[in-house]
């Protein structure tokens, strides 16, 4: 499995880490989950809200 790094702000990891140890799943399953969801949802979407999307994404890791 490849290994990734990526930037985000303390307090969305702070928020990733209480969701992950809420629901017993380490950070990596919650992310793959979140993006793997991200994903699906992207497909049956309009292009343009597609990319409405994907600014929020863009806003909530800067």
């Amino acid at each position: 499995m490849a290994r990734i790094l990526i930037s985000m702000n303390d307090a969305f990891l702070n928020s990733i880490d209480e969701v992950a140890q809420n629901e017993h799943r380490t950070r990596s399953e919650l992310i793959r989950e979140a993006l793997r969801a991200y994903i699906k949802k992207q497909k049956t979407t309009s292009p343009k809200k597609a990319e409405n999307n994907a600014k929020i994404l863009e806003n909530l890791l800067d």
